[in-house]
Formats: structure tokens, C-alpha cells, sequence
């Protein structure tokens, strides 16, 4: 039998109606035809002629406690292993220079690595992002377990259960990541305190000194900025990830012919699922961190005392002020994301930077085709791309083992 006919039997076995009861004829498919039985075990091919969807449908259902530490622990540790990576993502798609001072992901990483070093430079925002992970996986994995099986068992087709599994999941997750992504993201882009090589807007000496700030100039609210940008990249990127994962998962387990594919398989699937999505999401992605970045043209920026050439002062008696006109007057300095006391229109921004004086996903997609065309949409893919393969690869691989160690530990206590 060719490896085509295998394939295409595959295909058609994976796509017929899973919520209808296995007939007798239901796996006539190529995959299903009688083969020679000499060196093949006979488990294996009693699966592929039908076992298979038995053992779909009957497939175990984890405690939702279960379920959530698991998903908790896993996506943490994805989370904090890719960190430095989401930074260089993070400082080339927030980069407010023109020409961009961050480029390449090499190029990005190293150079980061040696101007700021490895705790303030790449893996600043590392606190705010721990505090915001855990809980936050630990809701999704939670909410994702109860809305599939609900429209599961409801006979909704299981690939639109997957997807709006992930979808709700990270609707309600997001009320407890979105403040430590603003956060994460802020300190991320401002690097170490004083920072002499990057200058962000910001300067911030820890997480709590930006969290008092933010709140003091901006704000509660700004704690939720970029919140409508966060969910229109973070919604369709769980319930791509998701579906992508649990079908690949399922054609998996056809092709090795059981529920048990190997560690191996278990790694390709999860961190191309993580991928493909990242890459399908990432013009989102560059809204949201421009909209969680850009500074308010009413305010001073947080943390101007500690990054005062980033400001203009003005007297108290000026009503209405005017930057200087050398503030912008030697066209090869690096220009700062505009920042003014006045009105946005007495600042005038770099070519290729504008600012994203909107909330509007839809208007920020635009502003940056207008100014920097496909390319300000895919800025940060590379690391993008490699940083949501490993995050989901370590994420759902650690999900999976520490579920079977959690029965294995849960059949234990109940044989005492």
C-alpha cells in the first residue's frame, strides 16, 4: 500500500461525523482495507480497522483540578523559558527609533545581551510576567476543559469545540494577564533602569515603582491598555493554536495506530500548532504592543524623573507650551517615541513610527501599512515564530505528562 493511499485514507477517516456511533462499514477507507497480517501486531490493526474512533470517543477526561494545575505549571514554564525571546520581539516591534535599532533576531539578541545583560536586559519584565502566567493558565486550562466537553457533548462538530474552547478560555483569562502584560511589556521595552542604549520613554526601577507610577500618572485604567488589542491577538491565536493542536493530535494517533504517539510526535505537534498561530496573529501582535506602549501626548511619560532627557519641562505659568525647537533638530538622532505637553499636533512624529493615537485594532493595522507597509505588520515574526513553537511545545508536552502523573498518583491513592 503507498504512502499517498495511507494518507488519503487518513483524511477521510479524521473528517467523517464523530458524533454519530461507528456503523460496520464506517472505516471502508483505504487506511481500514484488510492488509497481510505477517509482522504486524494484531492491536495495531484492530485500531485501524475501527478502534480508533472507540477509543476517541471514549477518551479519558482529566479532573478539571487536574487539568488546570497541569495546564498551570506547563504554560509557565513555556512562558519563562521563552522569555528573553518574547523581549526581542517585544523591542522590535516597539522599537521607536528610525531606522529601527533592533533588526535581525541574532542581531536583536546579542546585542541586548551585551549593552543591558541577561536579568535587567533580556529578561526584564520577567516578574510581572511570572505573576500574571500561572493564574492566567491555570484559568484558561480550566474554562477550555469545560466549554469543549460542553459542546462536545452537545453534538457540536469537535473542531468548532476547539475553537471556541480557546477562544472563551482566554476571554476569561485575559481580566488576569492583560495588567501583567502591560507591565511585562513596558519593562521589556525600557530595559535596565537609566538605560544609556534604548530610550524607550520609560524608566521604571522595578515592577512596583511602574505599577505606582501607572497608576499615579495614568491611571488605574492604563493597567488595561491595549486590553481591545490583547484580545483581538490573543483570541484567535488560542483557538488557532488549540484546533490546530488537537487535529494534528488526531491524525497522530491515526497514524501511529494508538492513543500513546510518542514523545517525539508529542513535541512536532504541539510547537507547530504554537507556531503556525503565532505567525497567523503576529500584525495583531504589533498593535498591541505599539497600543501598550505609546506614550499620552497629555501626560508626562512614567518615570520622568529618572529619565528627564526624555521630557521637555516647561514652566508652570506657560498655558500653553511648546517643545523646543532643537528637540528635533539634528535629523540623525534617534527619535524617541513623540512625546509633548501640549497637543499631539505640536509634535511632529519620525517618518515610519507613527504614533497610534487610537484604541482601534483596525485603525492601527492601517497606520502601519500606510507608513511601513507588510513588513510593520510581520515586525518580530522571527522571534514571534520561534518563541510561540517552544513556548506551546513546553506548554502542551509538560500539560500532557504531568496529567498522566496526576492519574498515575490519583489510581495509587485509590488501590490504598
Amino acid at each position: 500500500m503507498s504512502l499517498t493511499s495511507r494518507v488519503f485514507g487518513l483524511f477521510t477517516t479524521a473528517t467523517s461525523d464523530s458524533t454519530a456511533p461507528p456503523a460496520a462499514d464506517s472505516h471502508t477507507s483505504t487506511w481500514a482495507q484488510p492488509i497481510p497480517m505477517s509482522g504486524i501486531d494484531d492491536s495495531i490493526h484492530a485500531v485501524r480497522h475501527g478502534d480508533l474512533a472507540l477509543l476517541e470517543d471514549e477518551e479519558p477526561r482529566p479532573p478539571y483540578l487536574h487539568a488546570m494545575l497541569a495546564g498551570g505549571i506547563g504554560g509557565t514554564c513555556g512562558d519563562m523559558l521563552m522569555h528573553s525571546l518574547d523581549t526581542v520581539k517585544t523591542r522590535q516591534q516597539g522599537d521607536p527609533t528610525f531606522p529601527p535599532k533592533y533588526t535581525s533576531m541574532g542581531q536583536s539578541y546579542s546585542t541586548i545581551y551585551r549593552q543591558e545583560g541577561f536579568c535587567r536586559g533580556l529578561y526584564g519584565g520577567v516578574t510581572p510576567a511570572l505573576l500574571g502566567s500561572f493564574p492566567g493558565t491555570v484559568i484558561f486550562f480550566g474554562v477550555y476543559e469545560y466549554t469543549k466537553r460542553l459542546m462536545i457533548d452537545s453534538g457540536i462538530n469537535p473542531s468548532i469545540a476547539y475553537l471556541s474552547g480557546g477562544f472563551f478560555a482566554d476571554l476569561a483569562a485575559s481580566v488576569v494577564y492583560v495588567p501583567s502584560e502591560v507591565l511585562k511589556t513596558r519593562l521589556q521595552l525600557q530595559g535596565r533602569y537609566n538605560n544609556p542604549h534604548f530610550n524607550s520613554g520609560y524608566n521604571y526601577r522595578n515592577m512596583q515603582d511602574g505599577f505606582r507610577q501607572i497608576v499615579r500618572m495614568e491611571g488605574f485604567s492604563a493597567l488595561f491598555h491595549g486590553y481591545k488589542a490583547t484580545i483581538f491577538r490573543d483570541l484567535p491565536f488560542s483557538a488557532l493554536q488549540f484546533a490546530f493542536y488537537e487535529k494534528e493530535q488526531s491524525m497522530a494517533k491515526h497514524w501511529v495506530g494508538k492513543r500513546d504517539i510518542g514523545l517525539g510526535l508529542e513535541i512536532l505537534t504541539a510547537a507547530t500548532a504554537g507556531g503556525m498561530a503565532g505567525v497567523i496573529t503576529c500584525p495583531m501582535d504589533v498593535v498591541k504592543t505599539r497600543i501598550q506602549t505609546q506614550q499620552n501626548p497629555l501626560e508626562p511619560p512614567s518615570g520622568s524623573s529618572g529619565a528627564k532627557h526624555c521630557v521637555e519641562h516647561v514652566p508652570k505659568e506657560s498655558p500653553r507650551p511648546h517643545p523646543p525647537a532643537s528637540s528635533h533638530s539634528h535629523p540623525s538622532r534617534a527619535h524617541s517615541r513623540p512625546i509633548s505637553t501640549s497637543g499631539a499636533s505640536t509634535s511632529i512624529p519620525p517618518p515610519g513610527t507613527p504614533r497610534l493615537d487610537t484604541s482601534s485594532v483596525f485603525t492601527g493595522l492601517k497606520m502601519i501599512y500606510r507608513t511601513e507597509g507588510i513588513a510593520g505588520w510581520f515586525r518580530g515574526v522571527g522571534p514571534r515564530g520561534v518563541w510561540t513553537s517552544i513556548q506551546s511545545g513546553t506548554m502542551l508536552v509538560m500539560y500532557q505528562y504531568l496529567l498522566k502523573q496526576l492519574e498515575a498518583h490519583q489510581i495509587l491513592e485509590e488501590s490504598l
